[in-house]
């Protein structure tokens, strides 16, 4: 099954009157269960791929598909209510809500998506995954980085989604803690078949990679199975 497909992706930014060519004429299937990482120099084009794929942003030529439907046709709150059902995301900084704790950060996707049944099995479910069922009423300035981003994880995987996508997860980790938090995502994508991308200059992220699509210069160079 197809999760998400490019086709012949440009993506240009201008600022003011100056243009940059982020990513040129990119092809890209993935299908689901695929644990893979794009990997290339800064300025290579792998995080505006990781955001066109996200339906973050859109390109300026192109079609981009997830889960077969056309991203690319769609407008804004369109693409909103895609994501929110299909994509879940990981950020190098975290990106939980200070205010709440890690039980509330995982259930407040659900909540956005406007499910009301009652959420506890489900979050504890996932806090457990992560090794945090002890820190359900932790809130992120009481944790480590390492357990802010395993709280990241689970929020990601609330909803069920068909596709994670993880900038620089590792990026802010020590080595132990990025390793713990590489070992977690794996078990998961191996019992669940979430799909997994992940944009990284990290060895860490890439070994654990069954699929490594490297770019330059806005293309695709590299494609390989490891």
């Amino acid at each position: 099954m197809e999760i998400a497909k490019l086709t012949d992706i440009t993506r240009v930014y201008k600022i003011g009157e100056v243009k940059t060519r982020a990513l040129n004429g990119v092809d890209l299937s993935i299908g689901e269960g695929e644990f893979m990482t794009l990997v290339g120099p800064s300025g290579s084009g792998k995080t505006t791929l990781l955001q066109l794929i996200g339906c973050l942003d859109m390109p300026t030529a192109g079609k981009v598909f997830i889960n077969d439907q056309e991203a690319t046709s769609m407008n804004r709150n369109q693409r909103a209510d895609l994501r929110k059902g299909t994509i879940g995301f990981i950020f190098q900084f975290f990106a939980l809500v200070p205010t709440l704790t890690a039980y509330e950060n995982v259930e407040l996707p659900l909540l956005l998506m406007g499910k009301k049944n009652n959420h506890k099995a489900r979050v504890m479910e996932l806090l457990e995954a992560v090794g945090l069922a002890d820190w359900a009423k932790h809130r992120p300035d009481q944790m480590s980085g390492g357990q802010q981003q395993r709280v990241a994880v689970a929020r990601a995987l609330s909803v069920d989604p068909l596709l994670i996508l993880a900038d620089e997860p590792t990026a802010n980790l020590d080595t132990k803690n990025g390793e713990q938090i590489m070992d977690i995502m794996k078990k998961l994508n191996e019992e669940t078949n979430t799909t997994f991308i992940f944009a990284t200059h990290d060895p860490r992220v890439i070994k654990y990679a069954k699929r490594i699509v490297t770019l330059e210069d806005g293309k695709i160079v590299k494609d390989e199975e490891q």
